[in-house]
């Protein structure tokens, strides 16, 4: 972390309203597409990511500098887009048994060719449950047990929800490849 920034923070820990715009100047906008993969809908990360930046700023004095702020502050966020989902109650985890689903890949299938607004589309339209794991496992670099413990489900859970989300993905994904003529 550079000197700036420590500089920064601690201005924060002081409660200057200038430095607090400043750091969210610097991560809203990272924090915001971190809220928009988990929770999908505008508003609610919109909220999420509020709150998320209300919560560090109250608890600014707890930050030790033993990580990144950046990885402080997705922690943050992430705990409240899963208090969000929460909230709304309806956290419907699929169960899945891992050998139920065959998502191994043809050697001679041709690797799908998408774009990003196609993929952050197909994301979105994930069911809750396998669009919090894949965000927080493939986006956001957290292990499974990880995972499991942040949401409360088990390990296992967390497996079988990755890989229900790329099954679907995938399927979704080869709907939008061009039909090939032959």
């Amino acid at each position: 972390m550079s000197e700036d920034q420590k500089e920064l923070i601690l201005r924060c820990v002081r409660g200057e309203r200038k430095a607090q715009f400043e750091l969210y100047k610097l991560y809203s906008r990272q924090m915001f597409s971190i809220c928009m993969r988990m929770l999908s809908q505008r508003d609610e990360a919109e909220d999420a990511l509020q709150e998320a930046f209300v919560a560090a700023f109250k608890s600014i004095e707890q930050f030790k500098h033993e990580s990144t702020f950046g990885a402080w502050l997705k922690r943050i966020v992430v705990n409240k887009c899963i208090n969000a989902v929460n909230r709304k109650n309806r956290s419907s985890w699929i169960s899945i048994n891992n050998d139920s689903i065959d998502i191994a890949e043809e050697e001679s299938e041709e690797p799908l060719s998408i774009e990003p607004e196609q993929l952050s589309a197909a994301i979105k339209n994930l069911p809750e449950g396998c669009r919090m794991v894949f965000t927080l496992y493939a986006f956001e670099n957290y292990p499974h047990a990880e995972v499991a413990q942040m949401l409360n489900i088990s390990v296992g859970t967390s497996k079988s929800q990755y890989n229900r989300a790329k099954a679907l993905l995938k399927q979704e994904l080869k709907k939008l490849q061009p039909c090939e003529t032959k």
